[in-house]
């Protein structure tokens, strides 16, 4: 009896695909200045595909070398916008918090989440022309080091907020 198997995908693929969901997750970002919330729940189903695409790569053999600064200041505009526009769907209870001390001592914040992401996001698209390699290894390092854990709370803050049917 013969085995099919089925022929490994080319080392391409992985950072192909990458490389659609990092834009498709920045075009919603930027598509937030609209001011409605149409484009979270796409977020929200984007989140978990990027997630296990991110998780079945290895940074390791890659050189990410320095990576470049974030604008700050542009990096909190951003955040103070997605604060503003997500209102009382930003906040979330993390670990540590004390619920007894109400609403306020929520440390979990969406907006911040969401920020984050798109800043590794669109910082190595911007490298990825000039050294597509390059770009890949900062977003592995960076997933593995910072935004891996924002993107596992944002999804479960969406995750959330859809079973409650606020999205």
């Amino acid at each position: 009896m013969e085995v099919l198997t089925r022929p490994s995908p080319p080392a391409e693929a992985p950072c192909g695909e990458l490389v659609t969901l990092a834009r498709r997750y920045c075009a919603l970002i930027e598509s937030s200045t609209r001011g409605a919330l149409h484009w979270l729940p796409e977020v929200a189903e984007l989140l978990p595909r990027l997630q296990a695409l991110m998780a079945s790569l290895s940074a390791s053999g890659l050189n990410a070398g320095h990576v470049p600064p974030v604008d700050l200041d542009a990096r909190f505009e951003l955040f103070s916008h997605l604060h503003r526009l997500l209102a009382d769907r930003d906040g979330y209870w993390l670990e540590f918090d004390l619920a007894s001390e109400g609403r306020e001592a929520m440390s979990g914040s969406l907006a911040d989440d969401l920020t984050d992401i798109y800043c590794e996001l669109k910082g190595g698209l911007c490298a990825y022309d000039a050294d597509p390699e390059w770009a890949l290894a900062a977003w592995c390092a960076g997933y593995e080091l910072h935004w891996a854990r924002h993107l596992l709370d944002a999804e479960r803050h969406l995750s959330m907020l859809i079973a409650d049917g606020r999205l």
